[in-house]
């Protein structure tokens, strides 16, 4: 357990007033409370949590370098969005898997935004070949799919959400038991905390439950793509 919280309801504020302001003259007369309260924080928590994730997977990065780690960018990329402001009004942490080289790859993700604070594992929109290996993996070994989603720590914490296609994908069976599994077009988990999680003393611990919760399923993907769990 840590002496002291790595993060502070300040994070919070910051973001939310973000929101409230998001444009460039803003940020940059306020830079230096970013700095303070988002990514000095952010960066110190990655580096510590590497010991708690090499618990669960010696394969999943805690990278705590300010450009191409674990913490996203606060920049958007507008350059072809419709919506031009500049800054993501969300903190986020992703732990990738060491053969990933982006956020298509299996991991364990952290989401910190005012009142919508979540944990994410699994993989996120990954291309077609590597969608069709975790199709393949769910038809071969459909028992095995199934006791992975519905076990009961993955049952208590966890919900897959997110989007499906309308019909079942080409080259699969209509009429298989888990059509509905086959046609997500990504594989991911998604629990639920509170900032007052987030907050505490104990919130590495707290996070580290959260994701061993989930981890079964971040296995079954690595196994179904070929990456070492």
């Amino acid at each position: 357990m840590t002496q002291n919280a790595y993060f502070s309801p300040d994070l919070f504020r910051f973001l939310h007033e973000l929101k409230e302001n998001n444009r460039r003259d803003w940020f940059k007369a306020n830079k230096i409370r970013y700095e303070k309260e988002v990514k000095g924080p952010a960066l110190r928590f990655i580096t510590d949590f590497a010991p708690y994730l090499g618990k669960i997977s010696k394969h999943f990065l805690a990278d705590p370098r300010p450009v191409g780690g674990s913490l996203f960018r606060i920049y958007r990329d507008i350059r072809f969005a419709k919506n031009k402001e500049p800054y993501k009004t969300a903190t986020g942490i992703h732990f990738r898997h060491e053969d990933g080289k982006d956020a298509h790859t299996p991991g364990y993700y952290l989401h910190l935004e005012p009142r919508n604070v979540f944990v994410g594992v699994g993989i996120w929109c990954p291309d077609n070949p590597t969608l069709k290996k975790i199709r393949d993996a769910i038809v071969a070994d459909p028992k095995q799919w199934q006791r992975t989603i519905t076990a009961k720590g993955f049952r208590d914490r966890y919900e897959m959400t997110g989007e499906k296609l309308k019909r079942p994908p080409y080259g699969y069976d209509s009429e298989h038991p888990l059509v509905e599994d086959l046609k997500w077009k990504s594989y991911t988990g998604f629990a639920r905390l509170t900032q007052k999680d987030v907050t505490a003393t104990d919130f590495p611990d707290r996070l580290f439950e959260v994701y061993q919760a989930g981890s079964p399923l971040v296995k079954f993907l690595c196994q179904a793509i070929g990456v070492g769990f």
